[in-house]
């Protein structure tokens, strides 16, 4: 019998020691998924001037992405727990290869870009929520930082294939993505079949969206999910405006106009958050996870100091900054999520709600780029505002959180002092 069509429980993968050839499975899946998913945006980019389409239109591929993501929202969730998670992450990146295919044979672009958003919206809380029944809460970091190092290593193959290809040649760059799509199809089959997480007693939107709205009360009444949908939105709200900031910062700084040197600069950010991912699984646990936010300060910092940068070692140097403070704040917060979400809504349900948070953050924070580009506004001077506004953000979070922290522990006191009385 192939591993697709074997049905196990987690508990056994677990006390068996079989998470880890499953865990293999998913991280091979989700590189080859993620190397495409790269790729594609440069090629998608480079398509895009090569039948010269306005700047502004550029960001507006990633609204056309992210929208698909707020809208699927209610129904991934469920999607993901009712079925086992190898099997939804077959169909996502199926969905995913379709919309490539479609750019490849000429398609509108915006529309086909919607397309591949849809396959992610409902691959993402697949990948996340079979982490937690793989492994126990006490390797969840750990299984995190791994498939974020694959993902970021797949950011680094993808962003550099992307627009080094896309040099070359635009539809063969697209071609060559649509095959990774298949290839990540075809690692989907290596995954073991898991049971569901929820069944779906009754099919209908009326119903899903009542449960999601419910879903998403439970999740927020607890002080460490609140915590962690917060910080993440922030984050990647800021990773998907900053390659549209570097793919306009990289000619007027560096006086370099290829699609490479944008790829490249974002291929040192995934090696930075490859490091920071390692660091803070070495260093930070779920009960410490407050530990992680300076970073996120000084990635906002390291942000404002690009805009007066002009040489090309330093952008690099600058760009792995910004990625490892990135990787060593990201990775703890997505752990806890995964943890308070498996308790409560279900691993699936609690990554949709991520992923709506996530992905209305990156609608209005592109958004608010792509309107700044239409009215002109410089730049650097963009980029010291977007790089103080993350900075100040994440402060304010890190005073929640202490403050939260201090609460916590003065009632647990109380509790043990009346307790001893």
């Amino acid at each position: 019998m192939s591993a697709v069509a074997t049905n196990i429980s987690s508990a056994r993968i677990q006390s068996q020691g079989l998470w880890s050839r499953a865990l293999v499975a998913v991280l091979l899946a989700q590189f080859l998924s993620a190397t495409a998913d790269n790729a594609l945006l440069f090629g998608a980019l480079a398509l895009l001037r090569s039948e010269h389409y306005p700047s502004w239109t550029a960001p507006l591929l990633q609204e056309f992405f992210v929208g698909a993501f707020i809208l699927l929202a209610p129904f991934v969730g469920p999607f993901a727990d009712s079925r086992s998670k190898g099997a939804v992450m077959l169909i996502a990146n199926a969905v995913k290869l379709i919309g490539s295919l479609g750019m490849c044979i000429g398609l509108n672009p915006f529309l086909m870009y919607g397309l591949v958003g849809a396959g992610a919206a409902a691959y993402s809380p697949a990948k996340y929520g079979i982490l937690s029944e793989l492994t126990s809460a006490d390797h969840l970091v750990k299984a995190n930082s791994l498939i974020e190092s694959s993902t970021i290593a797949a950011i680094l193959i993808g962003a550099v294939a992307g627009g080094t290809l896309a040099d070359w040649s635009v539809p063969a760059a697209l071609a060559i993505v649509t095959g990774c799509y298949a290839a990540a199809a075809m690692a989907n089959l290596l995954i073991p079949r898991l049971p569901p997480a929820r069944i779906l007693e009754r099919l209908s939107i009326s119903v899903i969206l009542r449960s999601f709205g419910g879903a998403i009360t439970s999740l927020l009444k607890i002080p460490d999910a609140r915590f962690s949908i917060f910080g993440t939105s922030l984050f990647w709200g800021a990773g998907s405006t900053m390659r549209f900031l570097l793919v306009a910062w990289v000619p007027l700084a560096l006086g370099i106009t290829n699609n490479r040197m944008p790829g490249y600069l974002n291929a040192a950010v995934a090696v930075g958050i490859v490091v920071g991912a390692g660091l803070a699984a070495r260093f930070i646990s779920l009960d410490r996870v407050q530990r992680s936010l300076p970073a996120g300060i000084l990635l906002g910092v390291a942000v404002c100091c690009l805009a007066w940068t002009t040489n090309l070692p330093i952008a690099f140097a600058l760009m792995g900054v910004v990625g490892a403070c990135g990787g060593f704040y990201v990775v703890p917060l997505n752990a806890l999520l995964q943890d308070r979400g498996h308790r409560s809504v279900g691993a699936g349900r609690a990554i949709a709600i991520q992923n709506l948070s996530e992905n209305a953050f990156m609608l209005l924070m592109v958004g608010l780029y792509t309107l700044t580009d239409r009215a002109g506004v410089g730049v650097n001077t963009t980029t010291i505002a977007f790089g103080l506004f993350l900075a100040s953000c994440i402060a304010a979070l890190w005073i929640y959180r202490a403050k939260a922290v201090a609460r916590r522990a003065g009632i647990q006191l109380e509790e043990k002092s009346t307790q001893h009385d």
